[in-house]
Parts: structure tokens; sequence; C-alpha cells
């Protein structure tokens, strides 16, 4: 028993270290905002209409500039705000909370309150487009559309949310992610990358500047188990206010995506009145990395749509936007 508790005692070590070395490495870019308590890491670039970008799980905020994403948004001449969320990259993640979508959406949005910014297109992807729907459905007058990316929408079995259950649940979940959670996560990484990917090939800027060593860090295993456990609890709370939703929404997935089927983007489509689907031939989950042009011309396209528009208009129930491309769009 005593050589098992110093085993742990020196893993833990051994993870602390490795995580102030890969904060190290990998510095804050943006800048910090503390809002209802909580120190948010941010970044605030360009002018023009503003764009807010809502990462996934397992990532961070720099996601959207690794996936090239940002940049393209920049030089159409968008403010492009990105967030890490609670927890992630260099944002803090207070104990005493739950951190349910709609508890970090009403954070963003006080914090993109504190910063000036009015009436955004949101865009979330994966688990960060539950938090973008939860924004619309909290003040849906200050969000002027929604592109959502390869997001869980609707109750279903998920395998992964059980794998993650364990690092939620206090005390236990505390013991594992400082001691054997993120070596577990360094073997299971290539696999995970690829499941992300498939069927489209993990692209070399995600193999060159994702760091697995920020994902691993204990504090990011942390919210990363929470928020695979509140997925679900998530997408119930939101199904039934789908169709209170008026504002112009896109919905984009990957033909191929094995994180989140095709289907649940078909069926969120059917359910919001008016909204257009885009599926993406050949992509996965990680759809903005595969196609990131083509997320682009939708967000440009839901933004020009949404900037003729008066805050807090309801929109009839079809209103044209451009495609990208024929043969990989279906609209409503």
């Amino acid at each position: 028993m005593l050589a098992g508790v110093a085993a742990l005692g020196a893993l833990a070590l051994a993870n602390h270290a490795a995580a102030r070395r890969a904060e190290r490495e990998y510095p804050p870019k943006g800048k910090f905002i503390e809002v209802d308590g909580v120190r948010l890491h941010y970044t605030d670039r360009g002018a023009g209409q503003p764009i807010v970008l809502v990462h996934g799980n397992a990532v961070a905020g720099d996601d959207w500039n690794t996936s090239g994403v940002a940049d393209l948004l920049l030089r159409d001449g968008h403010r492009v705000i990105v967030f890490d969320r609670p927890g992630f990259g260099h944002s803090e993640r207070p104990r005493g909370r739950a951190w349910t979508a709609m508890q970090q959406a009403g954070l963003l949005q006080n914090a993109l309150g504190r910063l000036g910014v009015a009436r955004p297109v949101v865009v979330g992807h994966s688990w960060g487009a539950i938090v973008a729907l939860s924004m619309a459905v909290r003040r849906p007058a200050d969000t002027a559309g929604l592109v959502l990316l390869s997001g869980y929408y609707f109750w279903t079995l998920r395998p992964d949310a059980l794998l993650v259950a364990a690092g939620a649940i206090p005390v236990l979940g505390d013991v594992l992610r400082h001691t054997v959670s993120p070596w577990l996560g360094r073997l299971l990484m290539p696999l995970q990358k690829r499941a992300m990917f498939s069927p489209a090939p993990v692209t070399a800027r995600f193999r060159a500047e994702y760091s697995d060593a920020m994902a691993l860090r204990p504090s990011q295993i942390r919210a990363t188990s929470v928020d695979g456990a509140l997925m679900i609890p998530g997408a119930l709370r939101l199904r039934r206010r789908y169709d209170e939703l008026s504002m112009p929404v896109l919905i984009m997935a990957g033909s191929g995506d094995k994180i989140v089927f095709k289907r649940n983007a078909e069926r969120l489509q059917a359910s919001i009145p008016g909204s257009v689907l885009r599926i993406v031939e050949g992509a996965g989950h990680m759809v903005h990395h595969s196609a990131p042009r083509q997320v682009v011309e939708g967000i440009r396209s839901i933004a020009g749509t949404s900037a003729k528009l008066p805050a807090g208009a309801l929109r009839e129930p079809a209103i044209p936007i451009r495609a990208a491309s024929e043969g990989l769009v279906r609209a409503a």
C-alpha cells in the first residue's frame, strides 16, 4: 500500500511538472478578462462585424487559428473574438459551479458585454455548438446569427461520455487526472486524433500545432471530463427550445463524422424553422480543419444575412444564403 501511494505521488509530481512546462512552452497569446469571478483568456482581433468562435472539447480557442478559420475571417474584414472556455487553454474553471452549457454561455455573453461586442454571429464547434445554441436561447436579440459545426443536439447513446465519466466524479476524478489519466491519454491520443478527423486525414498543421501536453494537463482533463459528462444533459435541456430560434442559422457536418453522426445535424435542421444544412462530403468531425474555406463561406453567408436584419427581427421560413459549392450543400 505504501509503495502504491508513493507511486501515485511520483506520478502526480511528474504530471504537475509536465503541465507547468507545457504552459511555459505555449504561453497565452491574447489577453485576460475577469468576469463573474472567472479569469478568461481571449483574443480580440480585427474590426467590423463581430464573429465569436467557440471551441469544442479536447482543444482550446487556439484551435480556430490552427484550422485557419480565424485568419480567413480577419481577411474578410471581421472582428474575430475567440475565448478559451472555462478550464481550457489558459482560462480558469473555478470549483463550485456545474459549468453547464447554459452557464458557460452566460459567462461568455457577460464577457462580450464587457468588451463592447454587440450582436455577434456565434460559431460553435462540437461541444461549443451547444454553448452557441445556449447563447442564442438565453439572449436571442443579442445573437445575430448562428453557425453550428459538428454539434451534438439530441440524446443518443454516447460511449465516449461513459469513458470520461470517472474523471468527472469528485475526489476519484481528482486522483485520476493527477496520476494515471495523463499517461493513459498519451497512449490514446493518436487514436483520438484519427477518430476526430476520419475519414479525412489529420491535417499537417494540426499535427504541428496541437499540443498534447496542454490538453493532458490535469486542469484541462478535468474540464474535458466534466464537459463530456454534461454533454447529454446539455442537449436534453435545449431540445425543446430549438423551434424558438428566429435568427439565421447554418448547420454544417461532415458526411463521415464518427464522433457525432450527420443525422444529428439533419434532425436539428428539421427542428429550426428556416435553418440551412450543409453536409461536407469526405469530412469528419473536424470539418473546420478539413474544409476551412467552406466553413468561412458559410459564416460569411450568415453574417451577410444577419446584417440585413434589425435586432430581434423574426425571420421568414426560408432566407436564401449562397452555397459554398455545388454538390456539397443540402439546404432547407
